[in-house]
């Protein structure tokens, strides 16, 4: 078939990817690779011992630990909380403070071998963080606040300087100075501090909202601007008293929709870098298909994609907003999408479908489970992404090879990095980590 090579066939070194462009800003400094570390993945299993065990804790250069929540408090602010656990309802308010610091790891599973105690100030996630930090000092942990279900009160929060500076000093005093609420023996007066490096904001979305329940505004093109600015305000003020650099870095959508709903060439001068989410082009929520790509490096012109989304596409419209090379880390998921009831025509691809594949979430899977599965692979040459097809069931996901070309990417465009969504769906050999750090 023209638009597919089996990858037990490919015995060519996969091309290296086009130049984004002759304008693109040169990098500088090291380039960023990372991961999105959330707390619910300590309920799954997953340790950052083993990170740290696999060695590629040594060269990351960041995680984002996800995710802090924003609340509205009786005074009419929205402000960073926790200090108790709450669980997710379909209303945004979803908060999990025991596994972040109250939490109690055994010897044998924390980073440096000490198990949690009742009245230490700092356990769970946020203690081992801390203990990774301890081994790794050039590590930048930053604090996700948001994300998908949780980007609720973002909008109401954003809309005034006064309510601006009161959640920015609400989060920099929880989690940055560390006063954390007591939990059940842990918490209180600097607990945290020094653990986090910074904020990762993950608003999803200005101006267009993901959730029905999330605040939305027409002035949410200009506020995100400037609430990132307030961000950036204070933590350069404390990290001139303290003599320490503070990050702040963004989850940004990679789509039209949502870099037209805001304002990239402004808001990135706040921005450390931009954690470019450059994946979930289509997915399950499209029942019936057509099956397609959900994280190509480039658009396929054979693609039903309309859009023709890509990393490729996303990056140049960065670019062309205004945003320099270098504060573009580009996103890679450890996770597949895929369909159920797909016809046999070209492997499945680009073909109609009975319903979302059954994954650990609809039409959702890890990478973890899916790569023991001896099922065919085939590559797309066009666009550099993976699928697989077998009785039926349709995935597209990243493996080794796609990271590694996408790597190239990054190191040829120069740009900022590599990031992902999220450690616990890689495989124990942290394969896709791996793969990711050869854009360094």
């Amino acid at each position: 078939m023209s638009h597919t090579i089996r990858m037990n066939k490919l015995s060519r070194a996969l091309a290296l990817a086009a130049a984004v462009g002759a304008g693109a800003a040169h990098a500088a400094g090291p380039v960023q690779v990372g991961s999105y570390y959330t707390a619910w993945s300590t309920e799954q299993g997953f340790r950052l011992k083993q990170l740290d065990q696999a060695g590629v804790a040594a060269r990351f250069t960041f995680l984002n630990y996800a995710f802090a929540n924003l609340y509205k408090m009786p005074d009419d602010t929205y402000r960073c909380d926790s200090g108790r656990d709450i669980k997710d309802a379909a209303d945004g308010a979803g908060m999990r403070a025991t596994l972040d610091y109250a939490h109690h790891f055994s010897a044998s599973e924390s980073v440096d071998g000490s198990a949690d105690g009742p009245s230490q100030p700092l356990a769970g996630n946020f203690n081992q963080l801390r203990q990774l930090k301890a081994k790794h000092p050039k590590l930048k942990v930053m604090l996700a606040i948001g994300g998908a279900e949780w980007s609720r009160w973002f909008s109401a929060g954003a809309a005034t300087a006064p309510l601006r500076r009161a959640l920015v000093s609400s989060c920099i005093d929880m989690y940055i100075k560390g006063d954390l609420p007591l939990l059940n023996g842990h918490g209180g007066k600097g607990a945290a501090a020094g653990l986090f490096d910074g904020f990762d904001i993950d608003w999803e979305y200005p101006g267009v909202p993901l959730m029905a329940y999330n605040t939305i505004s027409p002035a949410d093109k200009q506020n995100f601007t400037l609430l990132l600015a307030e961000f950036r305000s204070q933590l350069n003020a404390l990290g001139k008293k303290q003599r320490k650099k503070y990050y702040l870095t963004a989850a940004v959508n990679s789509g039209a929709k949502t870099t037209d709903a805001a304002e990239p060439d402004k808001y990135s001068k706040s921005l450390d870098w931009i954690n470019l989410m450059t994946y979930d082009f289509t997915g399950g929520w499209n029942k019936q298909g057509p099956t397609g790509f959900h994280s190509n490096l480039y658009a396929d012109p054979g693609s039903p994609d309309t859009d023709k989304q890509s990393v490729h596409t996303g990056v140049q419209r960065f670019l062309k907003a205004g945003v320099p090379a270098k504060k573009l880390v580009i996103g890679v998921p450890f996770y597949a999408r895929g369909w159920s009831g797909v016809p046999p025509a070209r492997y499945g691809l680009y073909q109609s479908a009975g319903a979302p594949a059954r994954g650990f979430e609809e039409g959702t899977e890890k990478y973890s489970t899916l790569a023991p599965r001896k099922t065919p692979k085939f590559y797309h040459p066009i666009s550099k992404q993976l699928w697989t097809y077998d009785n039926g069931i349709f995935w597209t996901y990243d493996d080794p090879l796609v990271i590694k070309e996408k790597a190239a990417y990054v190191r040829d465009n120069r740009l900022g990095g590599m990031m992902s969504w999220a450690l616990d769906q890689d495989d124990t050999e942290f394969s896709l980590s791996k793969a990711m750090l050869e854009a360094q």
